[in-house]
């Protein structure tokens, strides 16, 4: 059994497609709901609405509640992983040791093999991929340099440069792996469907937002 483990964000939306590129076909999505804004190792916002993206796909969703607890939510973990029999687990790591050592020590217990597609990959490279075939939007700011004007905004050429100018100045991790930001895809070449956001509100304390989805619907492709 091949796992994905599924955010809804650019990351792990992305390693997906290239994992499929690989041969690696994941017969599941592993979706953990966290009940920490803060959790180190997953997604917060809009994670309910991963259940569209997961039938874009047509592929099965398994979601998991974790307290989000700091190390605590690695054995939630490892649980999703030994209750559905995952002999690989797909993930979106790029550069974070954090994430990545904590699941190589989680599938070299089980025996597991760990597919990191987009490990160390060139931000600009991730980014540029993500612009030309994806449709992905800011859906958290957090960090210095990173307005929340960038809240519900699409990853384009345009929000590349904003991104690039404020890794010069305060050098934010331009794929986010310090949480300066989190993102969700509404569209990508694997999609049967598209993903129409009809309400949407922004949560905003001092430099800090959330894009909140409210009420979104699949809809048919236009070609």
């Amino acid at each position: 059994m091949i796992a994905c483990l599924f955010s809804g964000g650019k990351d792990s939306t992305l390693a997906l497609h290239k994992a499929y590129e690989l041969g690696a076909k994941p017969d599941i999505l592993i979706t953990f709901r966290s009940a920490n804004p803060e959790s180190y190792m997953f997604h917060y916002p809009n994670v309910e609405f991963t259940k569209l993206q997961a039938e874009a796909l047509g592929i099965k969703q398994v979601i998991v509640d974790t307290k989000g607890v700091k190390e605590e939510e690695l054995k939630d973990l490892e649980k999703a992983l030994i209750d559905n029999k995952v002999s690989a687990i797909i993930t979106g790591a790029t550069y974070s040791r954090y994430q990545a050592d904590r699941i190589n020590n989680i599938a070299q217990k089980l025996g597991i093999e760990h597919i990191a597609p987009l490990w160390h990959i060139d931000p600009f490279e991730e980014l540029n991929e993500i612009a030309r075939k994806f449709n992905a939007i800011i859906t958290s700011v957090s960090a210095e340099g990173l307005s929340t004007d960038l809240l519900g905004k699409r990853i384009d050429e345009n929000l590349i440069n904003e991104l690039k100018k404020a890794h010069e100045k305060y050098h934010i991790n331009m794929l986010f792996e310090g949480g300066e930001a989190e993102s969700f895809v509404l569209d990508a070449p694997l999609f049967k469907k598209r993903i129409k956001i009809k309400s949407a509100e922004k949560k905003i304390n001092g430099m800090n937002g959330v894009y909140i989805i409210k009420e979104a619907v699949l809809e048919e492709k236009k070609e």
